[in-house]
Formats: C-alpha cells, structure tokens, sequence
C-alpha cells in the first residue's frame, strides 16, 4: 500500500481477494487514507459504506482479484473498485421483500456521482464523495 500524506493528489491502491475479509480490508484503507488526508469523519463513514458496497459486487458478481484505489480529491475521495467482469452493477428498484438488492442504492446515495468504466481486463465501478 502506498499512501502520500497531505498530497491531495495521492492514490492508495491495494489488491482483494474474492473473499469475505476482503470487506474489512477495504474499509481500513479507506479510513485510513481519509485519516491521513484530514477528511473529515462523516465523509470517511460513508465512503466505507460505499467501498463496503462496492466490494462486496466485486465478490459477488466480478471475477479474479479486485483492486481498490482511492485517490484524494480537492472536494473529498474517489474510490475505484476494478474487477474482472465486463457486467456493470444494476441499479435496480428497491424490494422491500428481498433482504439484498440495495448497494448500489446507497452508492448512489452516498456519492456526489457515480458509474462504471469498462478497461482491458473487465471495469472498474468509481464513486466519488464530497465533504
């Protein structure tokens, strides 16, 4: 992991396995970076919450190892969630029968925007977060 100090261009990237710990993993990167970069503790929650998400469709759905980045950005972080599935995530209505279907609802919620961009080896699913 590399992590830049007070650089508001710094990146922090790591890489996931497809399991269950890999969650966890991700949050402490992200809560990390946004310690060190002096964000503040709201914007550090919900991008947990968001990588939470984001992550866990990568296990899910995606294939092969994921890849967190998370970069600084003048107005708070960019988290960027790459796997190897072309599918893109679905925003789909909530049902309120079904005890799952909601991430990427609340990746939307949480996130100034959002979306996916396709690259060689599958897409990377971005969400940026403002303070």
């Amino acid at each position: 992991m590399r992590l830049v100090l007070n650089d508001p261009l710094a990146e922090v990237q790591v890489t996931l396995t497809a399991e269950g710990g890999s969650c966890a993993r991700a949050r402490q990167v992200v809560r990390d970076a946004a310690s060190s970069w002096g964000l503040s503790e709201d914007l550090s929650d919900d991008a947990q919450l968001v990588v939470t998400e984001l992550v866990s469709n990568g296990i899910d759905h995606g294939e092969g190892l994921i890849t967190l980045t998370v970069s600084r950005r003048e107005s708070g972080m960019l988290v960027e969630v790459r796997d190897e599935s072309t599918k893109p995530p679905l925003l789909r209505p909530v049902d309120p029968s079904s005890a799952r279907g909601r991430g990427m609802q609340l990746v939307q919620a949480l996130s100034v925007r959002w979306g996916t961009t396709p690259d060689t080896r599958g897409k990377v699913v971005w969400a940026e977060l403002a303070t």
